[in-house]
């Protein structure tokens, strides 16, 4: 996996995380971990070292944490993780399967941080809460992380896409937007070969893949976007 499709806060996180747990650790084997190129972990550690963490630097050595800094713990109010685990329901009934495997990750990791009887209660709540499924439900796609991540690093985007007509084209598209619908994702993309924006349905994208060149990104809000395109 490259640079392309890792969630870069994620990757931070995992730093972090690896900074604590050992003594002493180099660039080279961080890239090697991560797939990426000593040059993205350089910007990763710098990143990390803006945001306040004291990261200390032995020459020819590798990176390691000042000592005695710690993580502090993310605290949740009762409320919130209630909160959270509504929202896993919902996320789960979601037709993107990527989007279902992160946010089940996600929410194993904010379960790891609860005291053990908010433990009990956060996973009894998620026993007894159920939503109704989408009539004919079934996951459709399985895009969505990927696209969300080109999405906010500007990556350009190469698809095979069937359309309605089962005409199949590939497409060279710059991300802008991604919309929820209950038949599908749709992604919002400024298309090269139409020379416009257009919607994608997630599900008719039969081959994605982030290209390493970046877009200048459209200076608009998503508001913006349909009060200037969408206005009837």
């Amino acid at each position: 996996m490259n640079d392309i499709v890792i969630n870069r806060l994620s990757r931070l996180v995992a730093i972090l995380t690896i900074l604590q747990t050992r003594r002493l650790i180099t660039s080279a084997s961080l890239a090697e971990k991560f797939g990426v190129s000593t040059r993205t972990i350089y910007r990763d550690l710098k990143t990390l070292d803006q945001a306040g963490v004291p990261i200390l630097t032995e020459d020819g050595k590798g990176y390691s944490l000042m000592e005695g800094y710690k993580i502090p713990p993310v605290m949740f109010t009762e409320n919130q993780a209630n909160a959270l685990i509504i929202a896993e329901q919902l996320v789960l009934k979601n037709r993107d399967s990527s989007l279902i495997k992160d946010y089940a990750d996600a929410i194993d990791k904010v379960k790891a941080v609860l005291r053990q009887s908010e433990k009990d209660k956060v996973n009894l709540l998620s026993l007894r809460t159920k939503f109704d499924k989408l009539k004919d439900f079934e996951i459709n796609s399985n895009n969505l992380s990927a696209l969300q991540n080109a999405l906010t690093n500007f990556y350009l985007i190469k698809l095979d896409y069937i359309n309605a007509e089962s005409k199949k084209s590939e497409r060279i598209v710059e991300p802008f937007a991604l919309l929820n619908t209950r038949e599908s994702w749709l992604l919002v993309a400024y298309c090269r070969l139409r020379a416009e924006f257009r919607f994608f349905r997630l599900d008719r994208i039969k081959k994605l893949e982030i290209l390493s060149d970046n877009f200048i990104p459209h200076k608009m809000t998503l508001q913006e976007f349909f009060e200037k395109y969408h206005e009837h």
